[in-house]
């Protein structure tokens, strides 16, 4: 996995499917492209947004983080430097 790209909150914030086309999502560093799902259709997921972390939301999801499993890996993102 360390040979995925980078992507800053910034640029995955773009991936929302309104700003870009892409749809992408992050779970636990782990930037993921769903954009291909019809649950994601125009970025939004029931009350969650694509372009965004969602490592914090999943335990009020009705699913467990094996779902992230059917989508394609597009990157990392990128921590914060303090």
């Amino acid at each position: 996995m360390s040979q995925l790209p980078e992507y800053t909150r910034s640029q995955l914030a773009l991936r929302n499917g309104q700003d870009k086309p892409q749809i992408w999502v992050a779970y636990k560093g782990v930037i993921y492209d769903v954009s291909e799902s019809r649950l994601w259709k125009n970025g939004k997921h029931y009350e969650h947004w694509a372009g965004q972390d969602l490592t914090d939301e999943l335990p009020d999801a009705p699913h467990t983080e094996s779902v992230f499993e059917k989508f394609e890996k597009i990157g990392r993102l990128s921590q914060p430097t303090t």
